[in-house]
Formats: C-alpha cells, structure tokens, sequence
C-alpha cells in the first residue's frame, strides 16, 4: 500500500470502477458497504451478492438485530485493504463481489415479509449471482432457503448455533426465529440426514434428523475433528451455510438476542470455517448480530469475520467447479 492512498481515496463503494480491488481508505471514514466493495443494482457479472435484511420482528428476546447489517458492514472497514487470512484466493481481487444494499420491506405488514425475502434472493439468483446475506433475526434464512430450493432443489444445511430452532411450529405463516428449520424439513427445503448443527448448547424436542454436533464434542474432538465429522455427513450435496452468531461464547459475542454460556471461541468457529474449503456451498448468511448490545463492537467484529469466511468458501467453491 502506498502511503499516500489513505489520503487519495474515499467512498471506493460509490467510485470504483467495476468491482475488484482493496480499498486503502480511512477505515472510519467514507460511504460502507462491506469490505468496501461497490453498490450496485446492477448483477450483471456479479459472482457473489452481499445484501442486508434488516428485520428483528420474529425475537423471542432481545431486539436489536435489524441494526446488525449497517454494524457489520461498519466494522468491515477494517479488513478492506488486505487479502483475507488462511486463502490461496482473494475475492475481492479475484471475483466479483458486490453489496447489493437492503432489502426493502414495510416493517408494519409482517405478514408479507416472508415472500418479500425470497422474492429478493430470487432475484439475486435469476441473476447468476450467489447471496450472502447478513442479518437480521434467524427466522430469515427460511423464506432464503425456499428462494433456494427454486433453483436449486432440497439442500444440505450447515447451521452454527447454540440454539437448532427446530421447535414445532403448526402454524407455517407464524414467522418465529425458534422455529423455521422445523418448518423448513417440513416444507422439504433441506435433507435432515445430510445436514449437520454445530454448536448446539439447549434443549429441543426434536432435532428433526437433522446430526448434530454440540459445543462440548467441539471443545473435547477439536476443530480438525468436527471438519472431517461435517464433510462425512455432506458429501458433495448443495449446502446452504447459515451463522447465527451465538454459536459464539458470549464472552466473544455479547451482542446478541438469546446469549448461551458454553459455546465455541472466534477462533474455533474460524478454524472450523476455514478448513470447510471444497464444501459445495452455494449461498449463507450471518445472523442475530444484535448493536444494542455489543461491548466494543465485538460482536459486530466477529461477524464480519465469519462473513468474510464466507464469502471465501463460496467464491473457493465456485473456483473449484467452475
């Protein structure tokens, strides 16, 4: 980096001329986008869309997370001018990547929000694109993955998370973050017996199939372990790769709806993220990062991180196979 690009360039999100390249300016100043990479409502080319979805309605605790999209982003800024840790590829040089901004949805019809979600990831998808999303509650990545199944038919859910949010729900128009992955094998959208939870720390039920690897077999078997466990199960299978960010310790993300005690490290969660490379992953999100409640940004932090680790795997993956 020469030094005098911190006091050239600004709002790289707005001015950049088509989408590749790190941005050396000022992390706390300049329009955000995340990592810096350019707005566009434009998908033409575009590998790998990165879009907000804003909405805390289907809590069971603390809100907060509709403001978790505009805090990752934010805090991105600090990883914008370097090729990310641990790849042999960069996607901000090698791919593609744009943020495709926030949805759009009036917060007053909760009704309506569902279709309005999928509508936006089809659309993103009919494109040729690839959606990370960032949220926003957990109840999001149902109405994405039945935006998926359309294209892509049943997939392999891979789900970090203290919680499995497979509660039974009968209701399928109820919209409840503590229950979507119960209506999502329902409704057929994902293969329980080729999809893995991992960290998981509460009670359920009925997982519903689906394997699950909980935060005590992650701290006694070690990352290496629960990696080969996770790519046993899957295979080679069309995998969606969801985040909620209280599979973390809240000693590492305080920042959140519902807080478990017991669960993994940052550095766990990385480690185990990284050495997932080859995984067949086709889209993700992060979720239930929630600012109100964050220490120091730490949260907010650690989920741009595992967005970025995300955004890794699935251009690693698209590389591969292409």
């Amino acid at each position: 980096m020469a030094l005098t690009d911190a006091a050239n360039d600004v709002d790289n999100a707005l001015t950049r001329d088509g989408f590749r390249g790190h941005s050396f300016e000022n992390a706390f100043g300049g329009a955000l986008s995340f990592l810096r990479r350019t707005y566009s409502k434009d998908l033409t080319d575009v590998d790998l869309a990165v879009t907000g979805i804003p909405f805390d309605q289907a809590v069971t605790h603390r809100p907060g997370t509709r403001l978790g999209p505009r805090a990752i982003r934010e805090v991105s800024t600090l990883q914008a001018c370097d090729p990310p840790y641990g790849w042999d590829i960069d996607p901000m040089v090698d791919f593609n990547v744009a943020d495709y901004g926030d949805l759009a949805f009036d917060y007053a019809d909760i009704p309506a929000f569902p279709k309005a979600v999928t509508n936006h990831i089809s659309g993103i998808l009919d494109a040729g694109a690839g959606s990370l999303c960032l949220g926003g509650d957990h109840y999001i990545t149902f109405p994405i993955l039945r935006a998926y199944v359309k294209k892509f038919g049943p997939l392999s859910l891979l789900q970090f998370d203290a919680h499995s949010d497979t509660w039974p729900d009968y209701d399928m128009a109820r919209v409840d973050h503590g229950t979507m992955f119960y209506k999502a094998v329902k409704e057929g959208l994902i293969v329980p017996e080729r999809s893995v939870q991992v960290g998981i720390r509460t009670v359920c039920e009925d997982y519903m199939g689906v394997n699950v690897i909980d935060a005590r077999e992650v701290h006694e078997d070690g990352t290496a372990a629960v990696v080969k466990k996770i790519k046993s199960i899957i295979g080679d299978h069309q995998t969606y790769l969801t985040f909620d960010i209280d599979c973390l310790d809240p000693a590492f993300a305080p920042g959140t709806g519902t807080p478990v005690s017991g669960g993994l490290s940052s550095a766990q969660a990385l480690h185990i993220l990284r050495d997932l490379k080859g995984l067949n992953m086709v889209g993700g999100d992060v979720v239930e990062v929630s600012p109100p409640f964050d220490v120091g940004n730490a949260t907010a932090v650690a989920g741009a991180h595992v967005a970025t680790e995300l955004m890794c795997l699935y251009c690693y993956n698209k590389r591969e196979r292409a």
